[in-house]
């Protein structure tokens, strides 16, 4: 684990780190060969041979399908490998299986051996298999928290991209004349000797459950790795909606070729130049998600990227409808129509928010699983996966045979997101608080943080802070990247909107002690239990927003929690939201004139260092805020 997590200014710079860079290779020629295989397997079939029990219409499903078996056979096994033995020995290993599989693939290409190639390709499925836990489970032993939304983009960006590159050497090679099997051969061979190579330099990464007992059994297995998965229920949701994004992206995968020719009207090149736009279009959105994240495992960002997904497949259908009457049409043909551009702009947009909407999932179910059974709950993913891609085909396939056009079914697919979205942020709230978290503090608050390093990432913790506002809590969340139970005075949950949304983030009504005792006393005993979880919990010592943007006294209420979890104190201070449209003003009205202080206002938030339980008063709690106060807003 990066011991500094402001080692290196972005993402990209990852690649010149040992911890990173021969990983990431590994795993991209892994992707391209994998692809260039498939494709120039698929076109030599389709175009060149003549196979009576594999006709040319059927054959890519059936490749498709040979690849994706091993996932569903073999992928509870893996997961329980990679968690049992150190990484990059398994790394080693399945890049010298990639050496022999391909060896038996470049003289199936020579002899045009149709049955040994699909051989190879349920190889290549159980290479891809072996290889998926191992490099889902290998970031967050390498990358900080800070780091790991960074590295997850870029290992999906350079997935997608190695797809595309793959997809497109695989056809060129296999096309050339005379020689093409032979270069094919060749090419899948060298990808995987300097594949085999590169793993030689990847850093070792310790077992996380060396005596477990593997379990040979793959249906028992992977029933165990499902009840594994949903002892966290927000892991296992976010599983859910990867595998729902996997849904959505083979619908626009498996009609390109269809939907170039009998909606676009194109050649082939005009279906390849989908694959490149859809491509392209994951690899920038999953790059965007440090930077939109300020480098955090900002999960806000997965309803964005539901939003945007559906926007931009509701528009494309719109936009294939309106298409001029064409036929035949070369690449430069469909370029010059800028009917053609909307198209493409729809389906570059929808690809980038799946990637904004993907990578911080993988990022937080890599954070919050268990080390232990990491690697196990990433196969239990990898299996859903599959069962959802195997969903799709034949849910397309009933669409289609039902009488619906294709843009009919981007239609469909874009409606159904956005109904799947909704209901997974029902089920997980803190998807939908995260991002009203992210919208506040991008499209309302210039919002910047100071010392967030000092809010904890695991463990039981007390966190105090001024009350300014009755947006404190959205802006806190925030800028942690672990969920925040809130104590909070209960006449706040009556306001509209604002009510809802705290009682849907779990906090904890409180009420003054001679008003009503039974709330009072629930209240602590609910923040003790947060804290017996091990998580974080949050409360406004002031005891209610200030009427005069002045700090008040703290009161003793946290001191009765310390007295039975005696955890660490972060003292925070937001800093110039007093007079904003949340707070107060010197009338004492808040929520009037929405852009009294203009638009973006800036506001910050500062943390101080953590204290232990036993150096804590509310006296010195309250110097400790009042200095984090006087500090400048960044």
């Amino acid at each position: 684990m990066s011991t500094n997590p402001h080692a290196h200014p972005n993402q990209f710079a990852l690649l010149g780190q040992r911890r990173f860079a021969p990983f990431f290779w590994v795993q991209f020629l892994g992707a391209g060969n994998d692809n260039l295989f498939k494709f120039a397997f698929t076109v030599m079939v389709t175009y060149q041979l003549q196979v009576s029990w594999l006709p040319p219409e059927s054959a890519g499903l059936v490749i498709g399908a040979v690849f994706i078996l091993p996932f569903l056979l073999f992928s509870a096994t893996s997961g329980q490998l990679a968690d049992k033995y150190e990484k990059a020995l398994l790394i080693r290993f399945v890049k010298s299986l990639e050496i022999a599989i391909m060896a038996l693939a470049a003289w199936g290409f020579v002899a045009r051996n149709v049955p040994a190639l699909l051989l190879c390709v349920a190889l290549m499925g159980l290479h891809s298999t072996l290889f998926g836990p191992v490099k889902f489970a290998y970031l967050p032993q390498h990358l900080s928290e800070r780091e790991l939304t960074g590295g997850n983009g870029m290992v999906e960006m350079g997935t997608f991209v190695a797809i595309l590159l793959g997809n497109v050497a695989g056809g060129l090679l296999i096309a050339l004349p005379e020689t093409g099997a032979r270069d094919t051969a060749w090419a899948c061979l060298a990808l995987a000797v300097l594949g085999r190579v590169l793993a030689q330099a990847v850093p070792l990464s310790p077992a996380t459950d060396p005596g477990l007992k593997i379990n040979w059994n793959p249906f028992s297995e992977t029933w165990r790795n499902l009840k594994l998965a949903r002892e966290n229920i927000v892991v296992f949701r976010s599983l859910l909606g990867i595998s729902w994004m996997w849904f959505f992206g083979a619908v626009f995968l498996s009609q390109f070729p269809a939907f170039a020719r009998n909606v676009l009207h194109g050649n082939e090149q005009v279906a390849s130049l989908l694959l490149v736009v859809f491509s392209v279009g994951i690899g920038i959105g999953a790059l965007l998600c440090e930077v939109l994240g300020r480098r955090h495992v900002e999960i806000g960002l997965v309803p964005l990227g539901a939003i945007g997904m559906s926007v931009f497949a509701v528009d494309l259908y719109f936009a294939s409808r309106a298409l001029p009457p064409a036929s035949g049409l070369t690449l430069a043909a469909f370029v010059a129509q800028p009917a053609h551009w909307r198209v493409m702009a729809d389906l570059a947009l929808l690809s980038m928010f799946a990637g904004i909407y993907s990578v911080p999932m993988y990022a937080l179910i890599q954070m919050r699983s268990q080390p232990t059974h990491r690697a196990r709950i990433i196969a239990a993913n990898n299996i859903l996966n599959a069962l959802f891609m195997i969903v799709s085909s034949i849910g397309v396939g009933a669409l289609l045979g039902a009488g619906f056009s294709i843009p009919q079914v981007f239609l469909v697919v874009g409606l159904l997101n956005a109904v799947v979205a909704f209901y997974i942020f029902m089920l997980v709230p803190e998807y939908l608080l995260r991002f009203v978290a992210f919208i506040a503090t991008r499209c309302i608050y210039r919002f910047k943080v100071r010392g967030d390093e000092h809010i904890p990432g695991e463990g039981a913790a007390v966190l105090v802070c001024n009350h300014v506002s009755f947006v404190d809590a959205v802006l806190l969340m925030a800028a942690s990247p672990r969920p925040i139970r809130f104590i909070m005075d209960s006449r706040i949950f009556r306001i509209p909107v604002l009510g809802w949304l705290f009682r849907l983030a779990k906090a904890i009504p409180i009420a003054p002690q001679k008003d009503d005792p039974a709330a009072y006393e629930a209240a602590f005993a609910a923040a003790r239990q947060v804290l017996a979880d091990g998580d974080l919990l949050c409360i406004f010592p002031e005891g209610a927003i200030t009427r005069d943007g002045q700090l008040a006294e703290f009161k003793g209420g946290i001191m009765k929690i310390l007295q039975t979890h005696p955890v660490p104190v972060v003292p925070l201070a937001l800093q110039n939201l007093w007079g904003s449209y949340f707070s107060r003003v010197e009338q004492g009205t808040a929520m009037v004139r929405p852009f009294r202080r203009g638009r973006f206002s800036r506001v910050g938030l500062a943390a101080g260092p953590a204290l232990p339980a036993q150096a804590v008063s509310p006296q010195g709690l309250r110097e400790r805020v009042a200095g984090l106060l006087a500090q400048p807003v960044i």
